[in-house]
């Protein structure tokens, strides 16, 4: 069982940044495909970023693409996103989630996220 939690979000300014961090605990993260989700009001959960266990690097949805960063540490056992450039339609609840499959997806287990709101 792995138990994800997740801090960072908050509310900023368009144009502004934040990083957001997920620390797992009860298993090293090393292992497990890792994932960032966002959920904004009235919309469906979408696939924000992902990161493979011994990636040095990931991918990152086309509407972030150039904007938002996935990285890992696993010394730490922590997963970040770093987001520049946030615009209000970033305006959501981040989710963090780890897999135990090298792909992309499903997705196992999940954090109870973190708001991010970005004013005009």
């Amino acid at each position: 069982q792995v138990q994800l939690v997740e801090s960072g979000g908050g509310l900023v300014q368009a144009g502004g940044s934040l990083r957001l961090s997920c620390t797992a605990s009860g298993r090293t993260l090393s292992s497990y495909t890792m994932g960032w989700f966002r959920q904004a009001p009235g919309k469906e959960r979408e696939f924000v970023a992902g990161i493979y266990g011994s990636a040095a690097s990931g991918y990152t949805a086309d509407s972030a693409k150039g904007r938002f960063t996935i990285s890992r540490d696993n010394i730490k056992n922590t997963v970040y996103l770093q987001m520049n450039s946030l615009k209000p339609e970033d305006t959501a609840v981040y989710y963090c989630a780890a897999g135990v499959r090298s792909t992309l997806g499903p997705f196992d287990y999940w954090g109870q996220g973190t708001q991010v709101t970005v004013s005009s």
